[in-house]
């Protein structure tokens, strides 16, 4: 049986806290990463760099965050969604597996939110397996506008029969994003809700992995200190069987 577990995780930008406050968290999240010990892992809020706060904190990683998080072995593929005053941030996706290809989609809705998807290609156990990472806006007008969209790219960028994983923040904790979803044969699993947010004390579930073509197993979220100290998020880890072809 091939199995592929894959987790999804906003990682708030590697920086905890509000003002004087604020620690720097992104070296305790390389380890947290090398934790999930996830083929796959779709990043949200990541840095390629800012220029604040690597004057503020003196341990400021040289590396883009997402060369910085990826465990040794893994391919690391970012692109931005925002540009900001002193730097910019995206998307990851760091893979145990083959990268084959990788492309990015604007999805902004409108100029106070720079939102983006990225669809990454991989090689698993000899197949094609697309990985699509997404953070959706936070007005509720914006991600039915923004899933119409993911919608539209995958009808045009992925082939129907290829096995298909979507992840990421999705700001969604109703039905909206899962009935628009079923309509592309993208399911989540079903039962209990898996809280991620606020990680502190999760109340709602904002971060989902939805699969086609793929059989769901299992999912878990970690919890306790050691995590919520690192995010706003906690990571989602969710396993799959990949078909034998």
């Amino acid at each position: 049986m091939n199995i592929i577990r894959i987790a999804t995780y906003n990682i708030h930008k590697g920086v905890q806290g509000i003002g004087p406050q604020r620690r720097l968290e992104i070296h305790n999240l390389g380890h947290a990463v090398e934790q999930l010990d996830a083929d796959i892992v779709c990043l949200q809020e990541v840095r390629k760099m800012n220029r604040g706060e690597a004057q503020h904190f003196t341990r400021w990683p040289d590396l883009p965050q997402a060369d910085f998080l990826a465990p040794e072995g893994y391919e690391a593929i970012y692109r931005t969604n925002a540009v900001t005053k002193h730097g910019e941030h995206g998307n990851a996706l760091l893979s145990r597996w083959p990268v084959v290809a990788h492309q990015h989609e604007d999805i902004s809705d409108h100029r106070f939110e720079q939102r983006g998807l990225l669809h990454v290609e991989v090689r698993v156990h000899e197949q094609s397996v697309h990985v699509v990472v997404v953070h959706l806006g936070l007005v509720r007008a914006s991600r039915i506008r923004q899933v119409a969209q993911l919608q539209r790219f995958i009808a045009r960028e992925i082939p129907p029969e290829a096995p298909l994983l979507v992840a990421g923040d999705f700001n969604d904790w109703g039905a909206l994003v899962q009935r628009a979803l079923d309509a592309t044969h993208l399911r989540s699993f079903k039962g209990a809700q898996q809280a991620t947010f606020p990680s502190r004390l999760p109340l709602v579930q904002l971060d989902y992995v939805y699969a086609r073509g793929l059989k769901p197993l299992r999912v878990h979220v970690p919890r306790g200190r050691v995590w919520w100290r690192m995010s706003d998020h906690l990571p989602l880890i969710a396993e799959f069987e990949l078909p034998v072809l």
